[in-house]
């Protein structure tokens, strides 16, 4: 009898490794870059952006926002149900990619060769650029006042953490030869950023013009006039496992982006106050 209960105790608790084994075997793979052909048979693809008042936030009752309307287009277009993770870093965002929890990250991914060789870039779709958030000036000779960027020497910049416009500070140091601070902030996006400014809760930090401006119309003391970086292309990101669903998205937003539809989207949130793509 001993040695039957012995073998039932050594059965139990094979039968426990192998639940414990499937169970994680089943949540890794519940998270792992997928291409199309997975996502077309799942019916559903796992998008993430960042809430703010143009990519994806609440209006009322239902969700709005720049990215959240072309994300469910796309959606439509397939015949799959889009699940749309707001999430404020972009660093979490790109994990969130690299590891599979998300197929796509639809938020203003500036064109960079360092973001390429990272992740795989869709066509663009907007232009925009970087700019300096400050305290419009007190007086006419406000030394705390930047009029361009020889005076961001010695300055201290807030961004959110691990944002792009990083390498574009230091680039900027090396051109005008001095050193610029750079403090990362982490649990704000880049609307909480622009009301410490305007508060005076800091001097200076850095966001894209298209938040700036929708900020600017509610915040009149803020000034946005000085640019950061120049003009440039932003795209939507898939891991670099995923080519299959790169093109469809491309192909896609193609010819999307010819459509009424992407005019009233983009007239929408943006108007008059960026530059479109491929119209």
């Amino acid at each position: 009898m001993p040695k039957i209960r012995s073998l039932k105790y050594i059965i139990g608790g094979l039968i426990v490794i192998l639940i414990f084994t499937c169970f994680t075997l089943c949540k890794e793979a519940k998270h792992h870059p997928r291409d199309y052909p997975e996502i077309a048979t799942a019916k559903t693809i796992y998008v993430t952006t960042e809430y703010n008042s143009i990519s994806y936030y609440v209006s009322g009752d239902t969700l709005a926002g720049f990215h959240y309307e072309m994300i469910e287009a796309f959606a439509r277009e397939h015949n799959w149900k889009a699940i749309i993770t707001p999430e404020m870093s972009f660093d979490k965002r790109l994990q969130g990619l690299e590891e599979g929890k998300y197929d796509i990250v639809a938020y203003n991914i500036p064109t960079t060769t360092s973001l390429k060789s990272k992740i795989l870039l869709t066509t663009p779709i907007i232009l925009n650029k970087q700019v300096l958030v400050q305290l419009k000036p007190a007086s006419p000779t406000d030394s705390s006042f930047i009029k361009s960027q020889l005076d961001l020497a010695g300055k201290t910049l807030y961004i959110v953490k691990n944002s792009p416009v990083t390498l574009r500070i230091h680039n900027l140091e090396n051109e005008i030869g001095d050193t610029i601070y750079v403090k990362e902030v982490e649990k704000y996006g880049p609307e909480q950023l622009i009301s410490l400014v305007a508060h005076g809760d800091i001097k200076y930090a850095v966001c894209d013009a298209d938040i700036a401006r929708i900020a600017s119309d509610s915040l009149p003391q803020i000034d946005i006039n000085t640019a950061i970086s120049f003009t440039q292309f932003y795209s939507w990101g898939v891991n670099k496992h995923s080519p299959i669903l790169l093109d469809s998205l491309n192909k896609w937003l193609t010819s999307f982006q010819k459509g009424k539809n992407f005019q009233r989207i983009y007239q929408k949130y943006y108007g008059k106050r960026n530059q479109r793509i491929g119209l």
